[in-house]
């Protein structure tokens, strides 16, 4: 029972207490319920009505928690007497008074004056401080603070005349009403202290050249300047571009050349070397020792110790040398520089000297000015006239140089423009020759312009019993328009490949041709570029039609009765002719033929697969291909499932690799015509009716161009044409009812 009443009365009498702070009031924290008479017993929480602290910084959390790192600061001064001096009978003394709100504890640090021969820095160090007598057993918490009042810690009293502004801010959230800032009194030894300092010259004055703040601080960082040197008023001089450097670590100055490629100077390093550049020089010789940062008077060394020495500085600074140098401010676009007697423009810098000024001195106008001199006028050289022997390069070449070197024809336009696979860049037109000799009108030429070196050819088709041997008219050669000079001193003028077109008149070397048709991969070419051929644009052909809208009613009644079967269609040749006599010669032979490309009926693409096979055996006839077994083997070898029939394209891939002479477009029609709807081909009917041996087909006979012979203009001489029939009723309705 003893035991029992011992552990119950612990368990209500002698609980568990620990130390914490309300109202900055360190006490100790326990049970929330009344003691005997309903008064809190010493060491229970209270809880106050309304919270003193600011928001967020309540007594829930500990207080070492909410005020971590939060210091109250305040300025204070201490009258301090001095006893036994005349000078002086107090001094002022400034302190900083800290307080922490984690713990209630003050520290009194006094800032160091320079000279002032007093121990200064930590005066009490941190702490929780009493108060003074007769409540020592009590400590100052942050209601004892306020400006302009006096505080006591250890019998020293400190009058607090201001605090920072958190300070100002903490007390008044807490409700603490502050009082108005005072001033600190100045301290009267140190005043007089400053005025005698004023007063007074020092016999040896300490002149202060201190750069390692400035070399510290700018150090690796240069200004850039492009600029010029213009030199071209002396004997053989030019402009010469420069690059300045200014070092802001020291304020001096590099400057380097820019040599172009060529030039014949000598590289040299640096223009001017790295050094300050004086403004206004060059100033003359001067002896050691006369330019110095310092004015020495005298010398000195030390009575006991030979190796003790010193120096008197002259504070009058009698005969120094003054001399300018250039600073940062000096420097900018535009300006005009003096080094050392030459004249250097400023005329741009880069990025970061930009950003320097800009920063610093508050400049935004970089307008550069051109380093490059402006090109000398172009002297014209005059050649003296064609010599008559050779090409006009040839002869040119033996003018410009002692040593004559061949004409360099434009290669880029050669590799350009030369013939390579199918593609001949070649423009070939049907020609007839226009004479008055009747035995030469029936002829017929083939003219063909090269396009890498712009060189002409004409060649005369053999015709039997025409009474002419036919073959090479004219050798490929540049041809010069009809009407020109021979000897001259310019270049003469030849024949271009926008000159030509179908219906134009050409003059070769006194012959002259009229142009009557062209093969597809001229009028292709001639259409790909209608910028150069403009009369086979059809969007210009088409608004000089529109220009003829009068005579749309009539041109197309001239169509319907042309078209008797009611085709919506027409031959070429009776196309041409409606189209001449309505339009009365305001449409060239070109044009006709560019409206009739562009509405023409296309042909069958396809053509029937007996043909195609009859193509197929004619060549391989002519190789003498019979490998058809060894085909239709390696088919069976590919044929995993045995159906008999094998994809197009691996038909295509064994073709190719046994090297079967047909070409690509022969080759892909063959497989076109012989495949089903799932791109399958039964390859043994396939290579069987290849078999030109097993299975020979009738030779097909060449069908024939369509041959017209026109009249008048047309000069109606046999030639394939080129378009057979045209859609005249897509042609009317683009035309004329847009």
């Amino acid at each position: 029972f003893p035991l029992f009443a011992f552990l119950m009365g612990k368990e209500k009498f002698h609980k568990s207490q620990h130390w914490g702070f309300c109202n900055n009031v360190r006490m100790l924290v326990g049970e929330d319920k009344p003691g005997i008479g309903g008064e809190l017993l010493f060491g229970q929480k209270i809880k106050p009505k309304y919270s003193v602290f600011p928001k967020g910084m309540g007594t829930d959390s500990p207080s070492w928690v909410a005020f971590d790192k939060q210091v109250l600061s305040f300025d204070a001064y201490l009258e301090d007497e001095v006893p036994d001096k005349s000078q002086e009978n107090y001094r002022i003394r400034r302190y900083k008074i800290y307080f922490y709100l984690e713990d209630d504890t003050v520290e009194v640090n006094e800032p160091v004056l320079q000279n002032s021969g007093l121990p200064q820095g930590i005066f009490i160090r941190r702490h929780r401080i009493s108060l003074p007598p007769p409540n020592e057993d009590q400590f100052y918490t942050v209601h004892h603070f306020n400006v302009n009042t006096d505080i006591v810690f250890y019998g020293r009293t400190f009058k607090i005349y201001d605090c920072d502004a958190f300070t100002k801010n903490f007390l008044t959230k807490i409700g603490v009403k502050l009082n108005p800032p005072g001033q600190c009194p100045e301290d009267p030894y140190m005043k007089t202290r400053r005025e005698k300092l004023d007063c007074m010259e020092p016999i040896c004055p300490y002149e202060s050249f201190d750069t390692l703040k400035q070399f510290l601080e700018y150090d690796r960082k240069v200004l850039r300047f492009f600029c010029v040197w213009d030199d071209s008023g002396s004997v053989f001089g030019d402009r010469r571009e420069l690059i300045l450097h200014y070092f802001l670590s020291d304020d001096t100055i590099e400057i380097k050349e820019v040599l172009p490629h060529n030039s014949g100077r000598d590289a040299m390093s640096l223009f001017l070397q790295r050094r300050k550049l004086p403004k206004y020089g060059p100033p003359g010789v001067y002896q050691p020792g006369q330019l110095t940062d310092r004015t020495v008077l005298n010398v000195y060394g030390g009575y006991h110790r030979p190796e003790l020495y010193g120096f008197l500085l002259d504070k009058y600074q009698l005969g120094k040398l003054d001399q300018e140098f250039y600073k940062d401010t000096d420097l900018s676009i535009g300006t005009t520089i003096n080094v050392w007697g030459r004249k250097v423009l400023l005329c741009d810098c880069d990025d970061f000297t930009k950003t320097y000024y800009r920063t610093k001195y508050g400049i935004e106008n970089f307008t550069s000015i051109p380093c490059k001199a402006p090109s000398p006028p172009k002297i014209e050289r005059k050649f003296p006239p064609y010599t008559g022997f050779g090409s006009e390069e040839d002869s040119l070449r033996s003018c410009i140089g002692l040593m004559p070197t061949p004409h360099q024809r434009n290669f880029k336009k050669f590799i350009e423009f030369d013939s390579y696979g199918n593609i001949s860049n070649t423009l070939r037109f049907f020609a007839k020759l226009i004479t008055h000799k009747c035995a030469d009108v029936e002829r017929m030429f083939v003219i063909s312009y090269f396009l890498s070196d712009d060189t002409i050819s004409v060649f005369e088709p053999i015709e039997r019993n025409s009474g002419y041997t036919g073959g090479m008219f004219l050798k490929r050669v540049r041809v010069k328009k009809p009407g020109q000079e021979v000897f001259k001193s310019e270049f003469s003028e030849y024949i271009k490949a926008e000159e030509l077109y179908v219906g134009a008149k050409v003059n070769v070397n006194g012959y002259l041709f009229f142009l009557v048709n062209a093969d597809e991969y001229t009028l292709n070419y001639m259409e790909r570029n209608s910028d150069k051929f403009p009369l086979s644009s059809i969007e210009l052909v088409i608004q000089k039609l529109k220009e003829e809208e009068c005579k749309s009613r009539e041109l197309k009644q001239v169509f319907t009765a042309a078209d008797c079967m009611h085709t919506k269609m027409v031959d070429f040749n009776t196309f041409r002719e409606i189209m001449m006599n309505l339009t009365v010669g305001k449409l060239t032979d070109q044009e006709v033929i560019t409206i009739a490309r562009r509405y023409r009926v296309p042909e069958d693409p396809c053509p029937h697969r007996n043909v195609l096979v009859a193509q197929a055996h004619e060549q391989l006839k002519k190789n003498a291909f019979e490998n058809f077994e060894r085909l239709i083997a390696m088919c069976v070898y590919e044929d995993r499932e045995k159906k008999k029939v094998l994809p197009s394209k691996d038909i295509k891939r064994l073709c190719k690799s046994s090297r079967l002479p047909l070409n690509e477009d022969l080759l892909g029609s063959l497989l076109s015509g012989f495949e089903d709807s799932e791109k399958q081909i039964n390859y043994e009917s396939f290579f069987c009716a290849l078999n030109w041996r097993v299975n020979p087909v009738p030779v097909l006979e060449v069908a024939s161009y369509i041959k017209e012979r026109c009249e008048d203009e047309w000069l109606g001489m046999p030639s394939p044409i080129p378009v057979k029939y045209i859609y005249y009723l897509n042609l009317l309705k683009d035309v004329f009812m847009r």
